[in-house]
């Protein structure tokens, strides 16, 4: 059982032990342990009891719970909990806007017990006549359940990848294949994948699509199946499975055709008019590089094939080198300890150091953020006093002083200057006051670009991708104001939130505005998002040259300096 299973059935059984009004004692022990097993790094099913015990948070009882877990699946309480809670009522947990109080009124005193019935007592404006509810309520509530239905049977491409890998393998595994490719959404690195699709060329379609039956965890669609089409859903998750048989000979053309937008395949890509869907369809290729050529152009990677204006620059043989991982030189927006962040700043900046960066961004929370344990002014003194000896410990390697501030309602900054002026950087964000519209969301976004203690914006929309939508603002808006104001935008590359969205990549581009790939990392283990900050930037055509991060130590300090110094910080 992987940590992030046992976190979220433990998440759960706190969640119900205070649905039921259980002793708040034990609510809080539960929420104590989880809070200690998002730090531990390591698999816990391979940690003993005797180990589990000495942790500080857990104890004799928990470590028990842990381990009945671990061994069975589940445990006694949840086991309790679950057998008196109607299924419909634990779904609503995972509602956005409601908690478990308000989700218990709903279920005791309207007698609602299923989704179903709780959208239409919504729809009936009875939700908003409880006690503690009210209009708006009812409608964050209706908000929540449309955007929960609407991405339905869908993953984040992060939880994709590891599934569409594992049955790449199994294909490439079996005896009679010839050639196995994933193509569609995940090819394309779409931000989040509602089908998962493969092509397969076989030496014999003698046993197709009977060894299809032997994935595990997977249902057949027997009704929308086909002759040379097999598709089944994931029972773990509802997202559809797609395995398209194709000649060996015809295999390349496949893959250009089921890697691309049919839109972009569908552009004349020259003056004769031809297009790219036309080669696909046309004389057997032995590569997808040798299509490109049949029309004069330079090989466009999958996650490029939805910008037409990637095709321009193609045709005029100016495709942009893009972003890798190796690129990047260092890793900004990073949490610790001194604020919700599970690892200390010491092993925040060790482990840093170790992957082969040259330097960090520490971007621990402002004081407004008093749900994160935000930084008040004697702490941020005490953290910068740790910087500077961790500094002359570790050099070359390198901790900036960063704080991610909080936009305010009127899109101020949460501290008076003297304390904005000692960090080295500052990543202004919005975590609360979320329901605004779009005038009003772009305003205070473009209020907080324009203060000139504001280094960087971070994740410009405040989504959880599959979550919660973000607040709509006006892109454009926004990045007119950051290329005005020399303020970097990051893409927050935890694969929830994959935030500036790659659509807006281009635009922020081509108005000269650098961006960051951020992970926003909460413990060591969440640096490996970086990889998805990549792919997103990829899809919007970054290069290293317009990344922030992609500068070395030095030039990132001098950059700070100069813009404090332009900025009349100094």
């Amino acid at each position: 059982m992987e940590n992030k299973e046992l976190i979220r059935m433990f998440r759960l059984t706190a969640s119900l032990m205070e649905l039921h009004d259980e002793n708040p004692f034990k609510i809080r022990s539960y929420t104590s342990a989880v809070m200690v097993m998002e730090r531990i790094e390591s698999p816990i099913h391979q940690m003993s009891q005797a180990q589990l015990e000495k942790l500080d948070g857990i104890g004799k009882g928990m470590a028990g719970k842990i381990m009945e877990a671990i061994q069975t699946g589940s445990h006694a309480d949840l086991k309790r909990l679950l057998e008196n809670t109607p299924e419909g009522v634990v779904q609503m947990l995972n509602i956005k806007g409601i908690g478990p109080k308000k989700i218990k009124t709903i279920w005791k005193d309207l007698g609602v017990d299923t989704i179903e019935g709780l959208r239409e007592a919504c729809e009936k404006n009875e939700v908003s006549k409880l006690k503690g509810f009210g209009a708006k309520t009812q409608e964050t509530i209706l908000q929540g359940l449309q955007y929960t239905e609407s991405n339905k049977g869908k993953l984040l491409w992060a939880e994709a990848e590891t599934l569409a890998l594992e049955l790449l393998s199994f294909f490439k595994n079996r005896p009679e294949t010839v050639a196995a490719e994933v193509v569609g959404e995940i090819r394309r690195n779409l931000e989040t994948v509602e089908t998962l699709q493969f092509l397969l060329s076989l030496k014999s379609e003698e046993n197709w699509p009977n060894f299809l039956a032997e994935l595990p965890g997977i249902s057949p669609q027997e009704s929308v199946s086909g002759p040379f089409v097999w598709r089944g859903l994931v029972d773990t998750s509802g997202v559809k499975l797609e395995v398209r048989l194709v000649p060996e000979r015809r295999f390349a053309n496949q893959t250009l055709l089921y890697s691309a937008s049919p839109a972009w395949l569908s552009q004349p890509v020259n003056e004769a008019g031809d297009t790219l869907i036309s080669e696909a369809y046309g004389e057997p290729a032995a590569s997808e590089e040798e299509i490109f050529r049949r029309v004069n152009l330079p090989y466009i990677a999958p996650e490029l094939r939805e910008s037409l204006r990637m095709l321009e620059l193609a045709r005029e043989n100016q495709l942009p080198t893009l972003l890798q991982d190796s690129d990047l030189k260092g890793i900004l927006h990073n949490h610790s300890t001194y604020s919700d962040g599970a690892h200390t700043l010491e092993q925040m900046a060790v482990h840093c150091k170790q992957l082969g960066y040259e330097y960090l961004g520490i971007c621990d929370h402002s004081k407004s953020a008093y749900y994160a344990n935000g930084l008040q002014e004697f702490r941020v003194k005490e953290q910068q006093k740790e910087i500077d000896r961790l500094n002359q410990e570790l050099g070359p390697f390198r901790i900036f002083k960063g704080i991610e501030s909080d936009i305010l309602t009127d899109g101020s900054l949460d501290y008076d200057n003297d304390v904005l002026a000692s960090f080295d950087f500052i990543v202004a964000s919005i975590h609360s006051n979320l329901k605004m519209d779009m005038v009003k969301a772009t305003d205070r976004l473009v209020n907080a670009i324009q203060n000139p203690y504001t280094t960087m914006l971070g994740h410009p929309t405040g989504r959880l991708l599959l979550r919660r939508e973000g607040y709509p603002i006006d892109h454009k808006t926004v990045i007119d104001a950051c290329a005005a104001n020399q303020v970097i935008i990051e893409i927050n590359a935890n694969p929830w939130r994959l935030d500036l969205d790659w659509r807006w990549v281009e635009y922020a581009l081509s108005q000269n505005v650098l961006l960051s790939i951020n992970p926003d990392a909460h413990s060591m283990r969440g640096y490996d998002d970086m990889r998805y900050g990549v792919l997103v930037g990829r899809k919007g055509g970054l290069t290293a040259e317009m990344t922030f991060n992609a500068k070395t130590r030095d030039e990132v300090a001098t950059y700070f300096a100069e813009r404090k110094r332009a900025k009349g910080i100094l």
